[in-house]
């Protein structure tokens, strides 16, 4: 259990996931009052125990959103690797992932960064990552290798023969679950997310690190619509 009084990092990630269900309280690793009464707050919605006190119960409703993201699909075995990281996308999509107590931080970034977080690890690409490794599983290879890096996913891609640049691609060889990245200049990618779906002028797509203006440090994991003007993609 954890209550009142007590400190440290398993206080602090409580805090963070009250903040993303909506409870707003300072992140400070202190179980102090605030924390007790949020706590409570929280165990009432979900039918807990009424007392201020973390048990399991109340850890596992905390977490419940990152267990339904991370928890295996079951596939038809005709399945593409392409329709699996539809699906994956859109489950985490569902559960809102979002940073929480500062840029790049919170429980969500953590589980796209390996565990980093922090103002110098912008987390698209982890997030891209991911999903990518979930829908590869034992079964596929991936398209590219993982990294935390834009740029070296996209020369991994070019060596695989995967990627297409954006003067070069029609619209109609873009399938759901490819990947499009932003193009500040030939050679330098800043932001990288996943298509799920291509039209003739624009595509719809769901990345992180993003906001509603689509910017590439944003908040959270959304799903945006997209024109082509300086994307390039990676198809397989």
């Amino acid at each position: 259990m954890i209550k009142i009084g007590d400190k440290g990092k398993e206080v602090k990630e409580v805090q963070e996931w009250l903040n993303l269900h909506g409870i707003s309280l300072a992140i400070d690793g202190d179980f102090g009052p605030a924390t007790q009464y949020g706590v409570m707050q929280f165990n009432i919605h979900n039918n807990l125990s009424v007392e201020g006190i973390v048990t399991t119960e109340t850890i596992d409703h905390l977490i419940h959103p990152m267990y339904m993201a991370t928890n295996k699909c079951l596939f038809e075995k005709d399945e593409t690797i392409s329709d699996r990281v539809v699906e994956y996308a859109e489950k985490h999509l569902n559960q809102h992932p979002k940073e929480v107590g500062g840029e790049n931080r919170g429980p969500w970034v953590r589980l796209y960064m390996d565990g980093y977080e922090g103002n110098n690890w912008p987390w698209c690409a982890g997030f891209v990552c991911y999903v990518l490794n979930q829908a590869c599983g034992s079964e596929f290879e991936m398209p590219f290798i993982k990294s935390f890096s834009v740029d070296a996913i996209v020369k991994s891609a070019m060596i695989r023969n995967k990627f297409n640049r954006g003067v070069d691609t029609v619209y109609r060889k873009i399938v759901p679950g490819s990947f499009w990245v932003l193009r500040k200049e030939w050679g330098d990618w800043t932001h990288i997310g996943i298509v799920i779906e291509a039209k003739e002028n624009v595509f719809i797509a769901i990345e992180g690190n993003t906001n509603d203006q689509g910017s590439r440090e944003g908040i959270e994991v959304a799903k945006r619509i997209r024109g082509y003007k300086g994307k390039d993609f990676i198809i397989y």
